[in-house]
């Protein structure tokens, strides 16, 4: 049965993970992502290493960066090209996932959730890590978490799920969506500064 809503639902609370840290969480994120676009045809292997070593210096250094991103560089495009390149291979990573996460054009325009940000600031912290912005909060009931990287959001959203029924025994209704290239960056600038 499909849904009528253009998000992936996470219903339940994902298995627990030993997960001990935002790096550890990063790490899984890099990995599931390399796989899908290995999986998905997207990437080549030398692509996926040249990426794979650019990302991990990155993420060294303190700087959050997506591997999607990287791979887009990899295969050779020039900035100007990369927003249509890396919504591909979005779609791309998305196909191996199911149910899809859609894409959601207009969520670069939904209001930050300062509130929830400010509750849950360690959920703050891992979604910038991840690069991926909560984008709707309604309370604790109802959160949206999207990407150019779909793995990242759902991870994201497994993280949410668990903390959120951790401290008050409730399972918030998760979505996971995508968001094309240009949304993702001015979500990222306006919720993590970068």
């Amino acid at each position: 049965m499909s849904s009528p809503f253009p998000f992936q639902a996470v219903s339940e609370a994902p298995e627990k993970r030993s997960r001990a840290t935002h790096a550890d969480i990063a790490d899984e994120c890099i990995q599931r992502t390399a796989d899908a676009l290995h999986l998905s045809g997207a990437a080549t292997p030398a692509q996926l290493e040249s990426a794979l070593a650019a990302v991990r210096q990155h993420i060294n250094d303190g700087r959050p960066v997506d591997l999607i991103e990287w791979v887009a560089r990899a295969q050779g495009h020039e900035e100007e090209h990369l927003g249509p390149v890396i919504g591909s291979l979005s779609e791309a990573v998305a196909s191996t996932m199911s149910p899809s996460p859609a894409l959601v054009p207009f969520a670069g325009k939904l209001i930050g959730p300062s509130a929830f940000y400010e509750s849950f600031d360690q959920l703050h912290k891992l979604a910038k890590v991840l690069l991926s912005p909560i984008i709707f909060a309604e309370d604790t009931d109802a959160i949206g978490t999207a990407s150019v990287n779909p793995i990242a959001s759902l991870i994201l959203s497994e993280e949410i799920l668990q903390t959120v029924d951790r401290r008050f025994g409730i399972k918030p209704f998760m979505t996971v969506a995508r968001i094309d290239y240009e949304s993702w960056t001015f979500l990222t600038r306006k919720h993590f500064g970068l």
